[in-house]
Protein backbone atom coordinates (compact mmCIF):
# COMPACT_ATOMS: atom_id res chain seq x y z
CA UNK A 1 0.00 0.00 0.00
CA UNK A 2 1.38 3.08 -1.00
CA UNK A 3 0.59 6.41 1.39
CA UNK A 4 1.58 9.48 -0.56
CA UNK A 5 2.21 13.09 0.83
CA UNK A 6 -0.56 14.69 -1.25
CA UNK A 7 -0.80 18.10 0.00
CA UNK A 8 -1.28 20.57 -2.77
CA UNK A 9 -1.45 18.35 -5.57
CA UNK A 10 -4.76 17.62 -8.04
CA UNK A 11 -5.94 14.81 -8.39
CA UNK A 12 -8.30 13.94 -11.60
CA UNK A 13 -10.69 11.84 -8.78
CA UNK A 14 -10.45 11.32 -4.93
CA UNK A 15 -12.67 8.03 -3.32
CA UNK A 16 -13.10 8.79 -0.08
CA UNK A 17 -13.98 5.04 1.68
CA UNK A 18 -11.99 2.00 0.99
CA UNK A 19 -14.56 -0.34 1.37
CA UNK A 20 -16.49 -2.54 -1.66
CA UNK A 21 -18.00 0.37 -3.50
CA UNK A 22 -14.45 2.72 -2.69
CA UNK A 23 -12.42 -0.01 -3.99
CA UNK A 24 -14.57 -0.45 -7.02
CA UNK A 25 -14.70 2.80 -8.35
CA UNK A 26 -11.10 3.53 -7.29
CA UNK A 27 -10.10 0.44 -9.63
CA UNK A 28 -12.42 1.11 -12.48
CA UNK A 29 -11.55 4.99 -13.09
CA UNK A 30 -7.49 4.38 -12.40
CA UNK A 31 -7.98 1.13 -15.32
CA UNK A 32 -9.23 4.22 -17.07
CA UNK A 33 -5.82 6.29 -16.88
CA UNK A 34 -7.37 8.64 -14.51
CA UNK A 35 -5.04 9.70 -11.74
CA UNK A 36 -6.98 8.43 -8.18
CA UNK A 37 -6.17 8.68 -4.67
CA UNK A 38 -8.47 6.64 -2.50
CA UNK A 39 -8.55 7.64 0.73
CA UNK A 40 -9.28 4.88 3.68
CA UNK A 41 -9.36 6.59 7.85
CA UNK A 42 -8.50 2.55 9.01
CA UNK A 43 -5.05 1.57 8.97
CA UNK A 44 -6.07 -1.19 6.01
CA UNK A 45 -8.55 -1.43 3.59
CA UNK A 46 -11.87 -3.11 3.73
CA UNK A 47 -12.62 -3.70 7.13
CA UNK A 48 -16.42 -4.43 7.04
CA UNK A 49 -16.06 -6.42 3.65
CA UNK A 50 -13.89 -8.63 5.54
CA UNK A 51 -16.30 -9.62 8.02
CA UNK A 52 -19.43 -9.94 6.09
CA UNK A 53 -21.30 -13.25 5.74
CA UNK A 54 -19.34 -14.21 9.03
CA UNK A 55 -16.04 -13.78 7.14
CA UNK A 56 -16.96 -15.73 3.83
CA UNK A 57 -18.56 -12.61 1.92
CA UNK A 58 -22.16 -13.10 0.09
CA UNK A 59 -20.49 -11.50 -2.80
CA UNK A 60 -24.42 -10.81 -5.00
CA UNK A 61 -27.69 -13.04 -5.62
CA UNK A 62 -27.91 -15.30 -8.66
CA UNK A 63 -30.48 -13.39 -10.46
CA UNK A 64 -28.99 -12.09 -13.52
CA UNK A 65 -32.16 -10.81 -15.13
CA UNK A 66 -32.05 -7.00 -14.17
CA UNK A 67 -35.31 -6.19 -13.46
CA UNK A 68 -35.70 -9.28 -11.42
CA UNK A 69 -32.96 -8.13 -9.67
CA UNK A 70 -34.25 -4.95 -8.68
CA UNK A 71 -37.68 -5.97 -7.77
CA UNK A 72 -35.58 -6.95 -4.09
CA UNK A 73 -34.96 -3.25 -4.45
CA UNK A 74 -38.42 -2.25 -3.86
CA UNK A 75 -39.20 1.38 -4.65
CA UNK A 76 -35.57 1.96 -5.68
CA UNK A 77 -35.98 0.14 -8.75
CA UNK A 78 -37.04 2.77 -11.35
CA UNK A 79 -33.94 4.77 -10.13
CA UNK A 80 -31.27 2.09 -10.17
CA UNK A 81 -32.01 0.11 -13.94
CA UNK A 82 -29.91 2.49 -15.73
CA UNK A 83 -27.39 1.71 -13.32
CA UNK A 84 -27.67 -2.20 -12.99
CA UNK A 85 -27.75 -2.33 -16.95
CA UNK A 86 -24.42 -1.17 -17.10
CA UNK A 87 -23.37 -3.45 -14.51
CA UNK A 88 -25.46 -6.15 -12.48
CA UNK A 89 -25.32 -9.35 -11.45
CA UNK A 90 -23.75 -11.13 -14.81
CA UNK A 91 -21.26 -8.43 -15.05
CA UNK A 92 -19.98 -8.87 -11.53
CA UNK A 93 -19.72 -12.74 -11.57
CA UNK A 94 -17.63 -11.88 -14.91
CA UNK A 95 -15.67 -9.78 -12.90
CA UNK A 96 -14.85 -11.86 -10.12
CA UNK A 97 -14.54 -15.25 -12.55
CA UNK A 98 -11.88 -13.47 -14.95
CA UNK A 99 -9.60 -12.43 -12.23
CA UNK A 100 -9.33 -15.74 -10.91
CA UNK A 101 -11.79 -15.74 -8.21
CA UNK A 102 -14.04 -19.05 -8.24
CA UNK A 103 -17.44 -18.59 -7.00
CA UNK A 104 -20.49 -21.03 -5.77
CA UNK A 105 -24.53 -20.32 -5.26
CA UNK A 106 -25.70 -21.55 -1.93
CA UNK A 107 -29.72 -21.19 -1.07
CA UNK A 108 -31.60 -18.98 -1.67
CA UNK A 109 -29.70 -17.60 -4.80
CA UNK A 110 -26.51 -16.63 -2.62
CA UNK A 111 -23.31 -16.43 -4.39
CA UNK A 112 -20.25 -16.91 -2.40
CA UNK A 113 -16.53 -17.35 -2.78
CA UNK A 114 -15.70 -20.81 -4.08
CA UNK A 115 -12.70 -20.45 -0.96
CA UNK A 116 -15.38 -19.52 1.46
CA UNK A 117 -12.71 -16.09 2.94
CA UNK A 118 -13.93 -12.68 2.45
CA UNK A 119 -10.16 -12.15 1.84
CA UNK A 120 -10.38 -13.78 -1.61
CA UNK A 121 -13.09 -10.85 -2.38
CA UNK A 122 -10.51 -8.11 -1.30
CA UNK A 123 -7.54 -9.80 -2.84
CA UNK A 124 -9.32 -9.31 -6.13
CA UNK A 125 -10.27 -5.41 -5.67
CA UNK A 126 -6.77 -4.58 -4.33
CA UNK A 127 -4.79 -6.04 -7.49
CA UNK A 128 -7.38 -4.19 -9.37
CA UNK A 129 -6.68 -1.15 -8.08
CA UNK A 130 -3.02 -1.53 -7.90
CA UNK A 131 -3.12 -2.61 -11.80
CA UNK A 132 -4.89 0.61 -12.36
CA UNK A 133 -2.15 2.80 -10.70
CA UNK A 134 -4.43 3.87 -7.44
CA UNK A 135 -2.61 5.30 -4.78
CA UNK A 136 -3.93 4.79 -1.22
CA UNK A 137 -3.88 6.82 1.90
CA UNK A 138 -4.88 4.75 5.02
CA UNK A 139 -5.38 6.31 8.07
CA UNK A 140 -6.67 9.40 6.19
CA UNK A 141 -9.57 10.71 8.13
CA UNK A 142 -11.65 13.15 6.13
CA UNK A 143 -13.23 16.30 8.18
CA UNK A 144 -15.08 18.46 5.29
CA UNK A 145 -15.46 17.97 2.00
CA UNK A 146 -16.56 21.28 -0.13
CA UNK A 147 -17.01 22.67 -3.44
CA UNK A 148 -14.43 25.59 -4.70
CA UNK A 149 -15.96 27.46 -7.04
CA UNK A 150 -13.64 30.11 -8.43
CA UNK A 151 -11.04 26.76 -8.88
CA UNK A 152 -14.46 24.35 -9.59
CA UNK A 153 -12.35 21.88 -7.60
CA UNK A 154 -13.27 19.91 -5.04
CA UNK A 155 -11.26 20.36 -1.72
CA UNK A 156 -11.20 17.44 0.97
CA UNK A 157 -9.57 18.76 4.87
CA UNK A 158 -8.34 15.84 6.91
CA UNK A 159 -7.85 15.59 10.52
CA UNK A 160 -4.27 15.72 10.00
CA UNK A 161 -4.63 19.38 8.68
CA UNK A 162 -3.73 18.61 5.56
CA UNK A 163 -5.74 20.02 2.21
CA UNK A 164 -6.47 17.39 -0.88
CA UNK A 165 -7.64 19.26 -4.43
CA UNK A 166 -9.60 17.05 -6.81
CA UNK A 167 -11.25 17.33 -9.86
CA UNK A 168 -13.86 14.97 -9.46
CA UNK A 169 -14.90 13.50 -5.63
CA UNK A 170 -16.42 9.94 -5.15
CA UNK A 171 -18.00 9.61 -1.63
CA UNK A 172 -18.16 5.85 -0.73
CA UNK A 173 -17.78 6.62 3.08
CA UNK A 174 -20.43 4.02 3.97
CA UNK A 175 -23.38 4.46 6.48
CA UNK A 176 -23.97 3.74 10.04
CA UNK A 177 -23.97 -0.23 10.65
CA UNK A 178 -20.84 -1.39 12.22
CA UNK A 179 -19.27 1.57 13.46
CA UNK A 180 -16.01 -0.75 14.96
CA UNK A 181 -15.28 -1.15 11.28
CA UNK A 182 -14.72 2.68 10.72
CA UNK A 183 -18.76 3.49 9.10
CA UNK A 184 -19.96 6.17 11.76
CA UNK A 185 -21.79 8.49 8.91
CA UNK A 186 -19.76 11.55 8.76
CA UNK A 187 -20.38 11.61 5.26
CA UNK A 188 -23.95 12.34 5.02
CA UNK A 189 -22.56 15.80 7.22
CA UNK A 190 -20.78 16.55 3.93
CA UNK A 191 -23.77 15.84 1.37
CA UNK A 192 -25.81 17.90 3.32
CA UNK A 193 -23.73 20.53 3.32
CA UNK A 194 -23.13 20.63 -0.11
CA UNK A 195 -26.98 20.64 -0.08
CA UNK A 196 -28.24 17.10 -0.76
CA UNK A 197 -31.32 15.85 1.20
CA UNK A 198 -30.37 13.13 3.53
CA UNK A 199 -33.20 10.80 4.58
CA UNK A 200 -32.65 9.52 8.17
CA UNK A 201 -30.17 7.13 8.42
CA UNK A 202 -30.82 4.23 11.14
CA UNK A 203 -30.64 0.55 11.19
CA UNK A 204 -31.64 -1.46 8.56
CA UNK A 205 -31.02 -5.04 8.77
CA UNK A 206 -30.76 -6.13 12.34
CA UNK A 207 -31.01 -8.99 14.83
CA UNK A 208 -34.15 -8.94 17.06
CA UNK A 209 -33.91 -9.18 20.70
CA UNK A 210 -36.16 -11.25 22.42
CA UNK A 211 -37.70 -11.51 26.25
CA UNK A 212 -38.30 -14.80 26.02
CA UNK A 213 -35.61 -16.32 28.28
CA UNK A 214 -36.18 -20.06 26.78
CA UNK A 215 -35.13 -18.98 23.74
CA UNK A 216 -31.62 -17.53 24.42
CA UNK A 217 -30.72 -21.04 26.02
CA UNK A 218 -30.97 -22.62 22.16
CA UNK A 219 -27.88 -20.21 20.77
CA UNK A 220 -26.95 -21.78 17.83
CA UNK A 221 -29.69 -23.63 16.81
CA UNK A 222 -30.92 -22.93 13.11
CA UNK A 223 -34.52 -23.80 12.14
CA UNK A 224 -35.08 -23.96 8.20
CA UNK A 225 -38.08 -23.58 6.35
CA UNK A 226 -40.40 -21.99 9.10
CA UNK A 227 -42.85 -19.16 9.32
CA UNK A 228 -43.10 -16.37 11.01
CA UNK A 229 -45.65 -13.69 11.69
CA UNK A 230 -45.68 -10.38 13.33
CA UNK A 231 -48.76 -9.24 15.68
CA UNK A 232 -49.48 -5.61 17.54
CA UNK A 233 -52.03 -5.97 19.91
CA UNK A 234 -53.49 -8.96 18.29
CA UNK A 235 -53.85 -7.63 14.98
CA UNK A 236 -51.98 -9.82 12.65
CA UNK A 237 -49.01 -7.33 10.46
CA UNK A 238 -46.84 -9.18 8.07
CA UNK A 239 -45.81 -13.17 7.69
CA UNK A 240 -41.82 -14.18 6.49
CA UNK A 241 -40.69 -17.48 5.38
CA UNK A 242 -36.94 -18.56 5.20
CA UNK A 243 -34.54 -19.25 7.91
CA UNK A 244 -34.29 -18.71 11.70
CA UNK A 245 -30.86 -18.35 13.74
CA UNK A 246 -31.67 -18.67 17.75
CA UNK A 247 -28.66 -16.20 19.50
CA UNK A 248 -27.80 -15.64 22.92
CA UNK A 249 -29.84 -12.67 23.02
CA UNK A 250 -32.83 -13.49 20.44
CA UNK A 251 -32.83 -14.53 17.26
CA UNK A 252 -31.22 -13.70 14.09
CA UNK A 253 -30.64 -15.51 10.13
CA UNK A 254 -31.65 -14.11 6.36
CA UNK A 255 -35.30 -13.99 7.41
CA UNK A 256 -35.45 -12.46 10.62
CA UNK A 257 -33.03 -9.45 9.49
CA UNK A 258 -35.24 -8.90 6.67
CA UNK A 259 -37.93 -8.11 9.28
CA UNK A 260 -35.83 -6.13 11.19
CA UNK A 261 -37.04 -3.08 9.83
CA UNK A 262 -40.43 -3.34 9.78
CA UNK A 263 -40.45 -4.77 13.60
CA UNK A 264 -38.63 -1.54 14.19
CA UNK A 265 -41.21 0.54 13.00
CA UNK A 266 -43.70 -1.49 15.04
CA UNK A 267 -41.88 -0.88 18.42
CA UNK A 268 -42.03 2.44 16.94
CA UNK A 269 -45.53 2.67 17.99
CA UNK A 270 -44.92 1.77 21.62
CA UNK A 271 -46.55 -1.37 21.74
CA UNK A 272 -45.89 -4.78 22.40
CA UNK A 273 -44.55 -6.64 19.04
CA UNK A 274 -45.48 -10.91 19.37
CA UNK A 275 -43.70 -12.86 16.56
CA UNK A 276 -45.42 -15.92 16.04
CA UNK A 277 -43.26 -19.03 14.97
CA UNK A 278 -45.02 -21.46 12.82
CA UNK A 279 -42.41 -24.52 12.66
CA UNK A 280 -44.64 -26.48 10.09
CA UNK A 281 -45.56 -23.85 7.77
CA UNK A 282 -46.75 -26.70 5.04
CA UNK A 283 -49.24 -28.10 7.35
CA UNK A 284 -52.43 -26.85 8.57
CA UNK A 285 -53.47 -27.69 11.90
CA UNK A 286 -55.60 -30.65 10.87
CA UNK A 287 -52.59 -32.13 8.94
CA UNK A 288 -50.13 -31.92 11.22
CA UNK A 289 -52.34 -32.87 14.37
CA UNK A 290 -53.05 -36.23 11.77
CA UNK A 291 -49.07 -36.60 11.23
CA UNK A 292 -48.10 -36.25 15.34
CA UNK A 293 -50.72 -38.45 16.04
CA UNK A 294 -49.39 -41.20 13.68
CA UNK A 295 -45.67 -40.80 15.31
CA UNK A 296 -47.50 -41.14 19.31
CA UNK A 297 -48.95 -44.45 18.10
CA UNK A 298 -46.19 -45.95 16.32
CA UNK A 299 -43.84 -45.11 18.92
CA UNK A 300 -46.39 -45.55 21.93
CA UNK A 301 -43.92 -46.86 24.47
CA UNK A 302 -41.61 -43.97 23.82
CA UNK A 303 -41.23 -41.06 26.20
CA UNK A 304 -43.07 -37.85 24.78
CA UNK A 305 -39.64 -36.04 25.22
CA UNK A 306 -37.61 -38.05 22.69
CA UNK A 307 -40.19 -38.24 20.09
CA UNK A 308 -40.90 -34.89 19.81
CA UNK A 309 -36.99 -34.67 19.69
CA UNK A 310 -37.11 -36.51 16.23
CA UNK A 311 -39.88 -34.53 15.00
CA UNK A 312 -39.09 -31.15 15.28
CA UNK A 313 -35.63 -29.85 16.23
CA UNK A 314 -34.37 -31.99 19.43
CA UNK A 315 -33.33 -28.47 21.35
CA UNK A 316 -36.71 -27.18 21.54
CA UNK A 317 -38.60 -30.73 22.28
CA UNK A 318 -38.40 -29.66 26.06
CA UNK A 319 -39.20 -25.61 26.00
CA UNK A 320 -42.54 -26.74 23.50
CA UNK A 321 -43.52 -29.18 26.25
CA UNK A 322 -42.99 -26.93 29.01
CA UNK A 323 -45.30 -24.34 27.17
CA UNK A 324 -47.74 -27.18 26.15
CA UNK A 325 -48.12 -27.86 30.01
CA UNK A 326 -46.82 -31.46 29.15
CA UNK A 327 -44.42 -33.62 31.42
CA UNK A 328 -42.03 -34.94 29.32
CA UNK A 329 -40.99 -38.15 30.74
CA UNK A 330 -44.98 -38.71 29.88
CA UNK A 331 -45.28 -41.83 27.32
CA UNK A 332 -46.62 -41.33 24.25
CA UNK A 333 -49.96 -43.82 24.58
CA UNK A 334 -50.57 -41.53 28.29
CA UNK A 335 -50.67 -37.95 25.96
CA UNK A 336 -54.41 -36.83 26.66
CA UNK A 337 -56.12 -35.57 23.96
CA UNK A 338 -55.97 -31.94 25.11
CA UNK A 339 -52.66 -32.08 25.26
CA UNK A 340 -52.16 -33.21 21.99
CA UNK A 341 -53.86 -30.51 20.47
CA UNK A 342 -52.20 -28.03 22.85
CA UNK A 343 -49.13 -29.00 21.50
CA UNK A 344 -50.51 -28.76 17.99
CA UNK A 345 -51.35 -25.47 18.41
CA UNK A 346 -48.10 -24.70 19.89
CA UNK A 347 -45.96 -25.83 16.87
CA UNK A 348 -48.07 -23.45 14.63
CA UNK A 349 -47.76 -20.31 17.11
CA UNK A 350 -44.90 -20.78 19.13
CA UNK A 351 -45.15 -17.11 20.86
CA UNK A 352 -41.43 -14.87 20.96
CA UNK A 353 -42.06 -11.25 22.74
CA UNK A 354 -39.83 -8.79 21.18
CA UNK A 355 -37.49 -6.99 23.48
CA UNK A 356 -36.24 -4.59 20.73
CA UNK A 357 -33.58 -4.61 17.83
CA UNK A 358 -30.24 -4.64 18.28
CA UNK A 359 -27.99 -1.79 18.18
CA UNK A 360 -25.94 -0.77 14.78
CA UNK A 361 -23.23 -2.54 16.31
CA UNK A 362 -24.44 -5.82 14.89
CA UNK A 363 -26.52 -3.99 11.90
CA UNK A 364 -25.51 -5.93 8.35
CA UNK A 365 -26.42 -2.14 6.84
CA UNK A 366 -28.41 0.87 7.50
CA UNK A 367 -30.64 2.37 5.99
CA UNK A 368 -31.44 6.04 4.58
CA UNK A 369 -28.98 8.55 3.06
CA UNK A 370 -29.14 10.49 -0.14
CA UNK A 371 -32.48 11.32 -1.53
CA UNK A 372 -32.41 9.64 -4.57
CA UNK A 373 -33.80 12.19 -7.16
CA UNK A 374 -30.25 14.12 -6.60
CA UNK A 375 -28.81 11.23 -8.38
CA UNK A 376 -27.79 10.73 -11.66
CA UNK A 377 -27.93 6.60 -11.72
CA UNK A 378 -26.51 7.17 -15.32
CA UNK A 379 -23.41 7.68 -14.38
CA UNK A 380 -23.97 8.07 -9.71
CA UNK A 381 -23.21 11.92 -10.40
CA UNK A 382 -24.77 14.54 -7.79
CA UNK A 383 -27.25 16.39 -9.78
CA UNK A 384 -26.25 19.00 -7.10
CA UNK A 385 -22.57 19.18 -7.34
CA UNK A 386 -21.72 17.45 -10.94
CA UNK A 387 -18.01 17.45 -9.90
CA UNK A 388 -19.12 14.66 -7.18
CA UNK A 389 -20.63 10.79 -7.44
CA UNK A 390 -21.84 8.86 -4.64
CA UNK A 391 -22.52 5.52 -4.05
CA UNK A 392 -23.30 1.99 -2.27
CA UNK A 393 -24.64 3.09 1.65
CA UNK A 394 -24.57 6.51 1.18
CA UNK A 395 -28.17 6.08 -1.27
CA UNK A 396 -31.20 5.70 0.67
CA UNK A 397 -31.65 2.71 -0.97
CA UNK A 398 -33.54 -0.70 1.04
CA UNK A 399 -32.25 -3.80 0.30
CA UNK A 400 -32.53 -7.60 1.82
CA UNK A 401 -30.09 -9.83 3.16
CA UNK A 402 -28.60 -11.96 0.77
CA UNK A 403 -26.08 -10.11 -1.58
CA UNK A 404 -28.17 -7.65 -2.54
CA UNK A 405 -26.21 -4.98 -0.07
CA UNK A 406 -22.97 -5.74 -2.01
CA UNK A 407 -24.48 -5.78 -5.65
CA UNK A 408 -25.49 -2.44 -4.86
CA UNK A 409 -22.17 -1.28 -3.82
CA UNK A 410 -20.49 -3.12 -7.70
CA UNK A 411 -23.05 -1.93 -9.71
CA UNK A 412 -22.47 1.62 -8.08
CA UNK A 413 -18.99 1.90 -7.35
CA UNK A 414 -18.02 0.53 -11.30
CA UNK A 415 -20.86 3.06 -12.85
CA UNK A 416 -18.96 5.88 -10.83
CA UNK A 417 -15.37 4.72 -11.77
CA UNK A 418 -16.67 4.37 -15.52
CA UNK A 419 -18.20 7.61 -16.02
CA UNK A 420 -15.97 9.98 -13.48
CA UNK A 421 -14.24 12.53 -15.33
CA UNK A 422 -16.23 12.09 -18.62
Amino acid sequence: MLKSSVEREIWDVVVIGGGPAGMMAAGRAGERGLGVLLLEKNPTLGKKLLITGGGRCNVTNNKPEVRTMLAKYKKSDKFLFSAFAQFGVAETLDFFHTRGMATKEEAEGRIFPLSNKAKSVWDVLVAYMKKGGVKIQTRAEVKKVFFDKATERMVITLADGSTIYAKHCVVASGGTSRPETGSTGEGFGWLRDLGHTIIKNDMALVPIRLKDAWAKKLAGVVLSDIKLTTYQNGARQKAYKGKLLFTHVGISGPTVLNMSRDVGELLSNEEEVVIMLDLFPTLDGGALRKKLQEVLVTQSNKKIKNTLASFIAPALALPMLAQAGIDGETPNHSVRTAERAALVSLLKSVPLHVAGLLGKDKAIVSSGGVTLSQINFKTMQSRIVPQLFVVGDMLNIDRPSGGYSLQLCWTTGYVAGSKVGM
